[in-house]
Parts: C-alpha cells; sequence; structure tokens
C-alpha cells in the first residue's frame, strides 16, 4: 500500500517551534495582525500532550487582533517563521526572529496577495502557491 503524503506535499521533520496557544503575527495582508493556535492539522498525538507545529505546517488559529471583519474567525495558516532553530539537510540551523504564519484556505491558496518579511525553504517548498507570493525566501 503506498504511503499517503499530507495536504501540502512531503513533511520532512522539523524541530517544532510553536504549539496550541502560541501567539504568532500574520505575515500577509489579509487582514489579521495577530493569530493565536487553537489546533495542527494532521497531528495524531498521545491524550493531554500539547500538539506542535513546525515551520511548514497548517494550521487552525483564531483571530486575535485585526480588522473587524477578521477578529474572532477561526481560518487555517501555514507556518512561515519560527523562532526555535531547526536544522536543515545540510548542516545549517535556521532561527527567524518572530514566529509568523500566512492564512490560507483549506487547500493551501493564501487568502492576502503579498507576504511581508522572509519566509522559510522549507515552507516555500511545501506550499507552492505561498511561495509564489513571497516577497524574501530563506
Amino acid at each position: 500500500m503506498p504511503k499517503r503524503e499530507a495536504a501540502g506535499g512531503p513533511r520532512r521533520r522539523i524541530n517544532t517551534g510553536v504549539q496550541v496557544g502560541t501567539y504568532a503575527r500574520v505575515a500577509d495582508n489579509s487582514g489579521a495582525k495577530e493569530v493565536m493556535i487553537i489546533g495542527v492539522i494532521g497531528y495524531k498525538g498521545r491524550l493531554r500532550r500539547i500538539p506542535a507545529a513546525g515551520v511548514g505546517d497548517m494550521v487552525v488559529v483564531t483571530v486575535k487582533k485585526g480588522t473587524p471583519e477578521m477578529r474572532k474567525q477561526v481560518v487555517r495558516a501555514v507556518v512561515v517563521r519560527q523562532r526555535r532553530p531547526f536544522r536543515r539537510p545540510d548542516g545549517t540551523w535556521v532561527a527567524f526572529e518572530d514566529n509568523a504564519v500566512v492564512i490560507v484556505s483549506p487547500e493551501g491558496a493564501p487568502k492576502g496577495s503579498e507576504i511581508r518579511g522572509p519566509i522559510a525553504r522549507e515552507a516555500a517548498e511545501r506550499w507552492p502557491k505561498v511561495a509564489n507570493i513571497a516577497s524574501i525566501i530563506v
């Protein structure tokens, strides 16, 4: 039986830098400014273990700060930056200044039309539609 791939292409194991309850900055111009992570798509864990996500993972978020139309909405997002350092296969370590997400549709199409700041290469490889509107890929 062939192995199933998660939505958004193959997943590479990287250090998880955000978890349920983490506040993150929104890197796009969808109208949201700050979100709180409330779930991780595709996470299967143990009882009472807090779900964690890393760069490139899709998460469920609730909008805490932003335009009145966006506030209090529950939407999906892709993690594009994380503070916690993670290691790449070539041996380099990457860490960002903040935790940031891009709000997307359930299929992975971004809601905004531009992304502010850099995004990780891992997120760009897994989500090509997000990579198309990114200004900098690190």
